[in-house]
């Protein structure tokens, strides 16, 4: 394993030696070790065969010293053959070695990954809502996966590759002062050339790998915009192919040229490699050849030192970069811990009680919310922008109160941006309430189980997220248990069980990123359907009908007909006419409830929900009065 290997040197040298100008927080060291534990005997192991390996390096050079000199010089065929034979021996043995240490690291490795990743996902799993409305999708997958791996190599190629090069150095320098103290310090005086040019030529590979990387992320963002079905169409809509075309060869162009530069100076990384080695074997040879000339050395030690001076150069070129290799593969620790420590506003108490799955009464008591600020809910470095609003947002809910009883309707109406949607989001602690309190069934949603609270409560918004899955999966998803009966009793009650007849796949039609296969009415219905699958005791809809054509808002209107039946609900309304019959309207303006009532209680008072309703009656005389 051992020797002038030019890959763990190229991995140094892409190595962001900015990293060792960072300054760790402290206890990140010890909380590494954490992550060692669970696999402490693998690790051991580990590492004890790479200093088995590691001290192999010496055997081979000096049994070619026993052949030579006593073997071959002397006449001695049978010990040539069985130095020969112990050659052969300790080249399977170091072989074996190479496949267990190699096997011992995957393992490691991979479960090092396993843990870390199945943890962050798990911790931003349980973040709050607004984590999600500013961290970037990208940056935050980049840290479960470059960043872990980052963090892998600490306890595979790092520490291996320290633990073997420490080893192979001492182990080699030993033999090789035993063999002659003089020739091996003529040789050392060529490390000084071969680490120079390694830091040279690391310092300008480093910054070139560094923009390169960002070229091509700058590639990757590019193609992600335009390849997902919403950029694709905006694309097509607005004609900008050639634009397209140049601005993304222009990028290409700038990461091809530094490919060029970098394939060059890595050239002359291999060449520098390539020619300290020869010039230090020239150098054991000429002098070494002297002293054998004159009797001070013998032909077999001279050969066993110029072997073992390849093996030699190597580890000490590692060696070299090993701080870079270690705080590289710290930050990379470091960047996952930013994420594991970030605490999710939304918190299960220790003594939460489960909700009952009949809950549904809901009720707000004075309640006042202000959205939390910038540093409160995400990491700057997650934000591919610059955040400029890191303040409090102020009070957007202030003195909201009202009941919905079990089985009733309470709609929300009011224009953009008076608060509606906020309030939605409270019902099923999306968000904390900063005063007052949201109760379900006649608890605080603050001291119920996270799990209950959401099986007590269904969301259907205006845009239906469905996985790039079949309908079957995205249906389950709702309750995994369903069987295929109740999934299609659910689709019945949805108005859409005919569509999904007429499909080729049936319920394993996959329906594209984002379910852009279906229309919008599609969509819409399979989301109730999803709901129904669920039965929730309170059922939230956000403007569910909202940008449907009149057919396919009529369709969706009576799936949530169907949906609504004998359950709480909490009706955001776009179109005033599907709310008249609603139990109760709630008319929210600039994060308060200015009125309350029924339709004709509302219109015969007048004021602002009875200029909302004018106002779509004169853009649309159909809307009943």
């Amino acid at each position: 394993m051992s020797g002038m290997s030019m890959g763990p040197a190229f991995r140094a040298m892409r190595a962001d030696r900015s990293a060792t100008q960072q300054r760790l927080a402290r206890g990140t060291v010890r909380r590494v070790l954490g992550y060692a534990l669970p696999h402490r005997r693998p690790i051991a192991l580990f590492l004890l065969l790479t200093v088995v390996d590691a001290g192999l390096v010496v055997v081979s050079p000096l049994l070619v010293q026993r052949i030579v000199d006593d073997g071959i010089l002397a006449g001695n065929g049978a010990l040539v053959t069985e130095l020969a034979l112990a050659m052969a021996a300790v080249a399977i043995l170091d072989a074996l070695l190479t496949v267990l240490v190699g096997w011992l690291s995957s393992r490691i490795g991979e479960g090092l990954i396993y843990d870390l990743r199945t943890e962050v996902f798990g911790h931003v799993q349980r973040q709050s809502l607004a984590f999600f409305t500013r961290t970037q999708t990208g940056a935050l997958v980049s840290r479960l996966n470059n960043d872990v791996i980052g963090a892998q190599r600490a306890f595979t190629s790092t520490l291996s590759g320290t633990v073997s090069n420490a080893i192979s150095v001492v182990v080699v320098g030993i033999a090789m002062v035993a063999l002659s103290w003089q020739i091996t310090l003529l040789c050392l005086v060529l490390f000084p050339l071969l680490y120079l040019s390694s830091r040279w030529v690391g310092n300008r590979l480093a910054g070139l790998t560094r923009t390169q990387m960002d070229g091509n992320a700058d590639l990757g963002n590019a193609m992600t915009e335009r390849f997902n079905v919403g950029g694709a169409m905006l694309l097509k809509l607005f004609g900008r192919r050639e634009e397209e075309d140049r601005v993304f060869a222009t990028k290409a162009a700038v990461v091809r040229d530094l490919g060029v530069r970098i394939a060059l100076i890595q050239r002359v990384f291999m060449a520098a490699m390539l020619a300290v080695p020869a010039l230090a074997t020239a150098l054991v040879y000429g002098v070494g050849g002297h002293l054998a000339l004159d009797g001070a050395l013998t032909v077999g030690t001279l050969l066993a030192l110029a072997t073992l001076l390849v093996r030699l150069l190597g580890p000490l070129q590692g060696l070299s970069n090993v701080r870079i290799d270690v705080m590289t593969a710290l930050v990379s620790f470091e960047r996952v811990f930013e994420v594991l420590d970030l605490p999710s506003l939304v918190q299960e108490r220790p003594d939460a009680v489960v909700l009952p799955p009949s809950a549904g009464r809901l009720e707000f008591d004075r309640v006042a919310f202000g959205y939390p600020s910038a540093d409160a809910v995400s990491l700057a470095s997650l934000e591919v922008v610059a955040r400029t609003d890191s303040r409090d947002s102020g009070q957007v809910l202030s003195d909201i109160s009202f009941t919905a009883a079990p089985g009733e309707m309470v709609a929300l109406v009011g224009p953009s941006g008076a608060g509606k949607s906020t309030i939605t989001h409270l019902v099923a602690r999306l968000y904390d309430v900063d005063r007052g309190a949201v109760r379900v069934g006649g608890h605080d949603v603050r001291d119920v189980t996270l799990d209950s609270l959401e099986d007590a409560v269904g969301y259907v918004t205006q845009d239906a997220h469905m996985f790039h899955d079949t309908i079957r999966a995205n249906l389950l998803y709702a309750r995994p248990a369903a069987t295929d009966p109740e999934i299609w009793d659910a689709l019945d009650a949805a108005q859409v069980a005919t569509l999904v007849r007429a499909l080729p796949d049936g319920l394993d039609t996959v329906v594209g990123d984002r379910g852009y296969r279906l229309s919008g009415g599609e969509r819409q219905r399979l989301a109730i359907a999803r709901l129904l699958l669920k039965a929730p005791a309170i059922v939230v809809l956000d403007e569910a009908t909202a940008h449907l054509d009149s057919e396919s808002e009529a369709a969706v209107q009576r799936a949530l007909d169907a949906a609504l039946e004998g359950r709480t609900s909490l009706v955001i309304a776009h179109r005033l006419s599907t709310v008249r019959d609603a139990d109760q309207i709630l008319v929210v303006d600039g994060g308060r409830i200015v009125q309350r009532g029924t339709h004709a209680r509302l219109l015969a008072e007048g004021g602002l929900y009875a200029d909302l309703y004018r106002t779509q009656f004169i853009a649309d005389p159909s809307v009943p009065v």
